[in-house]
């Protein structure tokens, strides 16, 4: 049974008998416009063959054809498959501490991690690389070292993991889009076909 995957866009609290607005906290590791008509959740791990595989060869395609034509808003969901993927943690640790110096930081260390990905999955000692590659992502050095030292940090990656297998993933790159599942590193054609679909669906619901 899949079940909704749910993650607050904006959330309301009452705060000294008014209403406030808490920001997304999936923003920054998001791209598109906030109110397309469909959502992709990608979960994914850093160390994932697979996953580099899609970032690679599809999500190129995918961004120009959905994201930046405003059909599609994609977020980006930690799920570090541990047992498999020794390093798969620390890399995530890594991408939500980009994450939290602004999305162009975030988006610039996952294309690092993934485009560099055969340099650092093996070493016994991977942080020094990634801080290279953070240096490289423009990261504020004593930020990241403040935020790696948090438990707060892993505590959030732990978190999107959780909610990914909720959501029913198990394996990466596993994608939720609208109600239902993509697994793997499908071509541009399957996502073709699901998003085609969905938004044709959704752009006829909506028409006078």
């Amino acid at each position: 049974m899949i079940r909704p995957f749910v993650l607050a866009v904006v959330c309301l609290v009452a705060v000294a008998g008014r209403t406030a607005q808490v920001p997304d906290p999936t923003a920054a590791r998001s791209k598109g416009r906030p109110g397309a008509p469909i959502t992709i959740y990608e979960m994914s791990d850093f160390q994932c063959p697979y996953c580099r595989a899609f970032t690679l060869e599809t999500m190129p395609q995918l961004e120009r054809e959905y994201i930046a034509t405003g059909k599609v808003r994609l977020v980006y969901v930690n799920l570090p498959l541990e047992t498999v993927h020794k390093n798969a943690m620390v890399a995530a640790e890594v991408a939500i501490c980009a994450a939290g110096q602004g999305g162009a930081r975030f988006w610039r260390m996952h294309d690092l991690l993934f485009h560099n990905q055969q340099r650092w999955a093996e070493l016994q000692a991977p942080l020094p690389y990634l801080r290279v590659l953070a240096d490289s992502a423009g990261l504020d050095p004593a930020a990241l070292t403040r935020c790696l030292a948090s438990p707060a940090t892993a505590a959030l990656v732990r978190a999107d993991a959780e909610r990914a297998r909720r959501s029913g993933a198990q394996s990466t790159p596993t994608f939720y889009i609208e109600g239902g599942l993509l697994e793997g590193a499908a071509p541009i054609t399957a996502f073709r076909a699901v998003l085609d679909s969905i938004y044709q669906s959704k752009t006829r619901a909506r028409a006078p």
